[in-house]
């Protein structure tokens, strides 16, 4: 999704100071694939959630609309730790950063679009009278944490740590020495209990914060490095046991999302069971040659379908969703919207790439 988990292209220059030239870097079409496919399945998750939220999440104000909603959002709960997994892969093993400043390009390059967003945001709810507090008030709240209507947002808090964190490590591993970063990084970690301090002196409640990162998003984008290294393709005869793993993990995460509490944790091991199975299913797998410019191209424009998806599922979608309709129409409602959706995010996103504005939106 974001521009730090993209293919390196192949042929890159050696890292300073590294003895001997690099190796040309094999460009993972199987990897633009699995972005592409993460990419998707957010959007999915999130109209989901709109059929969900608009019966309040109670199957007693509409039947169809409740269980619709759950199951699209329940088999979508892999997309976020899928791309914690790229993340990880690409830092670590795709294309470490080379030095400071080429980091540092990766950290500008995500953190750009994540203000101009939220930003984006917070201007169309206040046109729209859908602020319940002054837009300079969470305007401030969003330098620290994700804040409505720019709530899918909340991952790039967490993401753009994880990058800097491992690629920091990776950095002092090959004998550098990114004061700046580690600075940055120590500043993220104190910034929760600097805040608290800060509201205990002046008396104010001060704002939290969704800078950091968590065990199991670290733990998905190290294993990620380590499933997506993988040399070459898992055995037919294992895979056949995925397509099982899968759909009972969707199966757990729905029970879990009705019986136990909505939504599940990221941390979760029937999140964790799915993600892993749709992993090893597409990775190393071979995408046929005249596919792979037009997937490579449209993955690249991920992450700004990722920034732009939830104006359509607010604008277009939740004023569409039946509540009292039965499971075939709204099924059918659904699986009308979602491709719509899918659609037009890809269609903008790719529009300002073409005007050469990727880099400040995404």
């Amino acid at each position: 999704m974001a521009t730090t988990a993209a293919t390196p292209a192949p042929g890159a220059a050696p890292a300073a100071g590294a003895p001997g030239t690099r190796p040309a870097r094999e460009h993972r079409h199987d990897v633009d694939l699995l972005r592409l496919v993460a990419s998707c399945t957010v959007i999915l998750s999130h109209v989901a959630a709109a059929f969900l939220k608009a019966v309040d999440g109670d199957a007693a104000n509409g039947s169809a609309a409740y269980w619709v909603g759950m199951t699209g959002d329940s088999a979508g709960s892999f997309a976020v730790p899928v791309f914690f997994a790229i993340a990880g892969w690409a830092v670590l093993v795709g294309a470490p950063p080379r030095d400071s400043r080429r980091l540092w390009q990766r950290v500008v390059r995500n953190t750009t679009p994540l203000f101009l967003w939220t930003a984006a945001y917070l201007g169309w709810a206040w046109l729209r009278g859908r602020n319940d507090e002054p837009v300079t008030d969470l305007a401030v709240r969003g330098l620290f944490g994700s804040i409505q209507p720019a709530y899918h947002l909340w991952f790039m808090y967490v993401y753009i740590p994880i990058v800097a964190l491992l690629a920091f490590a990776a950095l002092v591993k090959a004998g550098a020495r990114p004061w700046g970063t580690g600075a940055a990084l120590l500043g993220i970690a104190c910034l929760p209990s600097a805040l608290t301090t800060l509201g205990e002196i002046t008396g104010h409640d001060a704002p939290s914060t969704g800078w950091g990162f968590t065990t199991y998003s670290v733990v998905y984008a190290v294993g990620g490095a380590l499933v997506l290294s993988m040399p070459r393709r898992l055995p037919a005869r294992h895979r056949r046991w995925l397509l099982l793993v899968a759909p009972a993990a969707v199966l757990g995460i729905i029970r879990y999302n009705t019986r136990i509490h909505y939504v599940i944790p990221n941390a979760h091991l029937f999140v964790a069971a799915l993600t892993l199975a749709v992993m090893l299913l597409l990775c190393r797998v071979r995408v046929p040659e005249r596919w792979r410019p037009r997937i490579s191209r449209v993955a690249g424009a991920a992450l700004g379908a990722y920034m732009v998806h939830v104006f359509f599922v607010e604008e277009l979608v939740r004023p569409l969703i039946p509540t009292d309709a039965g499971l075939v129409a709204t099924t059918g409602v659904f699986l009308g919207l979602l491709p719509v959706t899918i659609v037009l995010s890809y269609a903008v996103s790719m529009l300002w790439g073409r005007l050469g504005l990727r880099r400040i939106l995404g």
